[in-house]
Formats: C-alpha cells, structure tokens, sequence
C-alpha cells in the first residue's frame, strides 16, 4: 500500500463508529503479548557475555568521561578546553 492509500483510509474512517463486538480492550491486549512492542518491530534483547578485556575498556572509558566531567571540562565537542 502507497502512503496515499494508507492516508485516505485513515480520512475515509468514521471516529463516531461503534465498535465492534469482537473489540478486545487495549490493557488486556497488551497484556497478552511480552511487551508493548510486538516482536518483529523489537525483538528481545539477548543478553551476551563480554571478555575480561572488553568490560576493561568499557570501564576505563566510562571512567575516563567520569574524570573529565569531575574536573568540570567538557568533552562535548573531542577538544578539552585547558584554561
């Protein structure tokens, strides 16, 4: 479907329409599926061991912007303003 077929569905549709009789309220939809996003749009998160060496760069460099920010520099921009 073209974005104009989409558009001119949504404009052909009545708001004051009853709904039907087999409607299922939202909150019990919801509460049907995993999450509030179905799985082909987010599927679950995988969770992944990482090797001694990769959780040290991590934490040296969450540590390293922890310093710069403690020291009250900005790293926004990759230059550090010494002053």
């Amino acid at each position: 479907m073209t974005e104009e077929e989409l558009a001119a569905l949504a404009l052909a549709g009545d708001p004051d329409a009853p709904l039907p009789p087999d409607a299922i309220p939202l909150e019990v939809y919801l509460e049907m599926t995993a999450g509030p996003l179905p799985d082909w749009y987010m599927p679950q998160v995988t969770a992944r061991r990482s090797g001694r060496r990769q959780r040290l760069v991590i934490l040296a460099l969450v540590g390293a912007f922890l310093l710069i920010e403690a020291f009250g520099l900005c790293s926004t921009y990759g230059q550090l303003p010494f002053h």
